[in-house]
């Protein structure tokens, strides 16, 4: 392991026990640039009897390490470093002094599941016993000083993690005080309509897309100027014909919500090239990236901005759960101030307690444990129900479209059919599917060619085959019954 050293010394009376002292001292090599990607480490016998610990206390700090995405096992050939090169990079410049942000006036202002349901995890699969040990012990450990109001863009800790979680799994690097944290989608749509947008500004939507970010620009007043998605995503050269001036343009480039398509990278290098010269912003909704069932998943948009144009919007709700009501958005250093300004008109909605557990469950490994169980199990579960549907309809009638990755399901129906009646008649059954044509941005009348016409379909939580075929029928019987 050239550049390396294995003589550091481990504190049997440090707070942290063994496993994470060699954990953390791993870590820091890769990401300082001592270790690169595709060198080897040391075995575990190897590194035990070098630091004279039992091969356990390695092993658990190896399994972290690879369940974090630094290392990989490849049998005989060992273990290696498997962290992106874009890790070995110098940290970011610490804050200058005459850089230091202004305090902020902390006095100025604060269903259940049914089939089918979209945006919903594999809730029977989430570590519950974990999860509630964590925020135990972050009650006990309160504070009188915790008992104040709270961080207005979320606490310190929880911005850190996320600073180190995107770096590693996303490509980019930020500062923590670029991460804002918020109260899901929404509030964070809020931040930075509230911030930045003008009424009478225009907004590139992906069309189909996301029907609560068309409600919001909307209700802003902003201008919606609808953009065909394709096999390659949102179509940037039709955008830049059409509608040059535009301000903003909202995409989700790993997974088109909703027909699941990725953002080639022509498109994305258009996109952003577009955003320079028009000095435009680009909100990258990347909600669901981390689940691709085929290959690594991708890089983000971010990661190749070098014009600080994108502002970046993630969540925990489709990783973990959500109740949680927690998400985050990392803005250009450009915009930290003002976004910071605007900051005390719409306060962090999550509470401290969440945001620290939040933090405690990734440091500890957990969070990238269970999405590394939730890529697994979501790919099967799609096979449970992509098999039902095959089975239970033929092709003329319903089509399975074929997605890299993503927690929902996006079916084409016969052009004779109605979509959204079938949802609506669905619903009534007590199957949330969605119809695709709901997801318009214009609704005005449109080519049979360019109008949408499927089914959504949330798949986490069907657990088993039986139970994916017992739902394909019930939703055989409704669009038998909408045909007539």
């Amino acid at each position: 392991m050239r550049g390396f050293s294995l003589s550091f010394q481990l504190d049997p009376r440090h707070k942290e026990p063994l496993y994470r002292q060699i954990y953390q001292r791993v870590k820091q090599a890769i990401m300082a640039g001592q270790l690169k990607r595709d060198s080897r480490v040391p075995s575990v016998r190897a590194l035990a009897s070098e630091l004279g610990v039992a091969r356990a206390t390695v092993e658990n700090a190896y399994g972290l390490l690879m369940a974090e995405g630094f290392l990989q096992s490849r049998g005989q050939a060992g273990t290696v470093v498997s962290a992106p090169e874009s890790l070995s990079v110098p940290a970011p410049k610490p804050i200058r002094k005459d850089a230091t942000r202004k305090p902020i006036n902390p006095m100025l202002p604060s269903v259940s599941s049914l089939p089918f349901q979209l945006g919903l995890p594999a809730l029977d699969e989430f570590p519950r016993a974990i999860w509630s040990r964590i925020v135990s012990r972050q009650i006990r450990h309160t504070s009188m000083n915790d008992l104040g109001h709270p961080p207005l863009a979320g606490t310190d800790g929880l911005r850190s993690v996320v600073a180190r979680y995107l770096q590693l799994s996303r490509g980019f690097t930020c500062r923590p005080e670029q991460i804002f944290i918020c109260g899901g989608y929404a509030p964070v749509l809020d931040l930075i309509i509230g911030s930045l947008l003008q009424p009478g500004d225009g907004v590139w939507l992906e069309d189909p897309g996301y029907p609560v970010t068309q409600a919001f620009f909307r209700a802003a007043g902003a201008v919606a100027m609808a953009v065909n998605v394709d096999d390659e995503g949102m179509n940037v050269p039709q955008a830049v014909k059409q509608f040059p001036d535009a301000r903003f343009a909202v995409v989700t480039p790993a997974h088109q919500s909703p027909t699941g398509v990725t953002m080639s990278l022509s498109r994305r290098m258009a996109l952003l090239d577009w955003a320079a010269k028009q000095q435009a912003w680009i909100i990258e909704d990347d909600y669901d990236s981390e689940f691709r069932y085929h290959g690594q998943p991708l890089p983000s948009l971010k990661s190749l901005d070098t014009q600080g144009r994108v502002i970046y919007a993630g969540t925990f709700s489709k990783v973990m759960f959500p109740a949680l009501r927690c998400g985050y958005v990392v803005v250009p250093e450009s915009l930290v101030d003002k976004i910071e300004a605007y900051c005390p008109l719409r306060i962090c909605g999550t509470p401290p307690l969440v945001q620290s557990s939040i933090a405690e469950f990734i440091e500890q490994g957990h969070f990238y444990r269970h999405l590394k169980r939730m890529r697994q199990l979501y790919a099967q579960r799609r096979g449970f129900l992509e098999q039902a549907l095959t089975a239970q309809f033929s092709p003329d009638v319903l089509r399975v479209n074929q997605q890299v990755g993503g927690i929902q399901l996006s079916a084409s129906l016969n052009k004779n059919l109605d979509d959204a009646l079938i949802a609506k008649n669905a619903r009534e059954r007590g199957l949330a599917v969605q119809a695709l044509s709901d997801w318009q941005v214009e609704r005005t009348e449109r080519d049979d060619a360019l109008r949408p016409n499927g089914l959504l379909m949330g798949f986490p939580n069907i657990g088993t085959q039986e139970q994916a075929n017992q739902l394909a029928a019930r939703l055989e019987e409704v669009i038998s019954e909408s045909q007539k």
